[in-house]
């Protein structure tokens, strides 16, 4: 990045920001991380976090080829319609998030609520860098 860009483009901290492909290639590497932790344990992570165990093998299903499309995006210039439906889904996701610890699913243990709260914040994060990546042009 240079001059003008260079300036849009540092978080507060003075870090440059991810581009659109960063920012997709990180979601997707996240995304499949937890997708495989989510559907592999969602036995043994039922207890600890205080859900269904039906829940987390869903999502843990779901976010299986959310990963791998965001991943065959990041590989090269996306489609601005296409990114910005990935920000809206992390979007999505972090509202459901939220819906999740209100609603009657379970009774979701410390460790639950936090595991739910983590994880809706990153993919926020992810959100807030693709957004914003898009609006500088990439």
């Amino acid at each position: 990045m240079t001059g003008r860009n260079e300036a849009i483009g540092r978080a507060a901290g003075g870090t440059a920001l991810p581009s659109l492909r960063a920012a997709l290639a990180l979601d997707a590497a996240a995304s499949g991380a937890a997708g495989v932790v989510m559907l592999a344990g969602a036995g043994m992570l039922a207890p600890l976090l205080g859900l269904p165990a039906t829940l987390l093998t869903v999502a843990g299903a779901a976010l299986l080829p959310f990963a791998l499309a965001v991943g065959l995006l990041a590989r090269q210039a996306p489609p601005r319609g296409l990114a910005w439906a990935v920000v809206a889904v992390n979007e999505a996701w972090v509202v459901a998030s939220v819906v999740l610890l209100l609603g009657p699913w379970g009774a979701p243990t410390a460790l639950g609520v936090a595991f739910v709260l983590a994880q809706a914040g990153i993919v926020a994060v992810f959100a807030l860098l693709q957004a914003q990546a898009l609006r500088r042009g990439g």
